[in-house]
């Protein structure tokens, strides 16, 4: 069985016609009935019910069909990323979440540039789902995130579990009652500002996730497009929302942020690779991202390239 049988067998199963599907593939129509007849030969059992029109895959053809699509996908990722690795320019391209760009990642970029001062460094705003295909498409090289998605193209790295923080207008009853802490449950009956609105699955809903898994729910939120929205609305006293620790600086003189009840809430930096890609930059990348962690104090547990 060869990869052109799958995507013969893809395009037949799609197009649901031998003619409209050889028409796709550039190719006529009698050889490609006699490689799809070839490929149920060999696999033993009838893909393609002939006797429908349009045709009609049978179960085992849509068996077949799911997991065709799925081994072409990684086969037309392995070629986009190895020519990534191939077509090296000298750069190193870096997908970020807005958040981790308000904590040390320019830190980490600065010291990065300090090793490596000949390496262009490209940065893209991507959240953790665009990070994945971007690597998967060879258009980045590294993505830094909060989410884990299972992708067996991609390594995901846990740098470390950063506190979250509830950020509270300065003149909320919460913020002058000068609280240590907070519970999820003080927040039930807020008016959260989550974000993003778009694209999803991304911070938004790993929050709201916060509050199913202690079965609890947020009544009132309102979804805004992004971070800086959030805060800009905390500052103007329309609600509560919650950031990672390290933008805790933000509008300080407009908001109070107050921490969860023993640090208990925490969200995950997520570093994320292509599977077995060795490169020397990032190496150094982890390296001077640990240099910082060591600096600052945080608490993490070493990962290697």
């Amino acid at each position: 069985m060869e990869l052109r049988h799958l995507r013969y067998f893809v395009a037949v199963a799609e197009e649901k016609s031998f003619n409209k599907a050889a028409a796709r593939l550039y190719i006529s129509q009698p050889p490609l009935s006699r490689q799809i007849k070839q490929l149920e030969e060999e696999i033993g059992v009838t893909l393609i019910d002939r006797e429908n029109r349009p045709l009609k895959l049978t179960e085992a053809g849509e068996f077949f069909y799911d997991h065709a699509i799925q081994i072409l996908k990684k086969s037309d990722d392995l070629r986009t990323m190895t020519i990534r690795k191939g077509n090296f320019d000298n750069s190193l391209s870096i997908g970020f979440v807005s958040s981790i760009l308000y904590g040390i990642l320019p830190r980490v970029i600065s010291r990065f540039r300090e090793v490596h001062p000949n390496i262009e460094v490209k940065l893209y705003e991507l959240n953790s789902w665009q990070q994945t295909q971007a690597l998967t498409e060879g258009k980045i090289d590294v993505g830094f995130g909060r989410l884990l998605f299972e992708d067996a193209s991609i390594r995901r790295m846990v740098l470390r579990e950063e506190d979250l923080v509830v950020a509270v207008p300065i003149e909320h009853p919460l913020s002058k009652e000068k609280r240590d802490s907070l519970s999820l449950i003080d927040l039930t009956n807020e008016n959260l500002l989550l974000y993003p609105t778009a694209p999803r699955p991304s911070f938004i809903d790993y929050v709201l996730e916060l509050f199913e898994n202690r079965n609890l729910k947020a009544n009132y939120f309102m979804e805004v497009r992004e971070l800086h929205i959030a805060l800009g609305l905390v500052a103007a006293g329309e609600g509560l929302t919650i950031v990672p620790k390290t933008l805790e600086h933000l509008r300080h003189q407009e908001i109070t942020y107050i921490p969860f009840e023993e640090g208990i809430l925490t969200s995950p930096i997520v570093m994320s690779v292509r599977h077995f890609d060795k490169s020397g930059l990032l190496e150094t990348l982890l390296d001077v991202t640990y240099q910082i962690y060591d600096e600052e104090g945080f608490i993490y547990k070493r990962e290697k390239i």
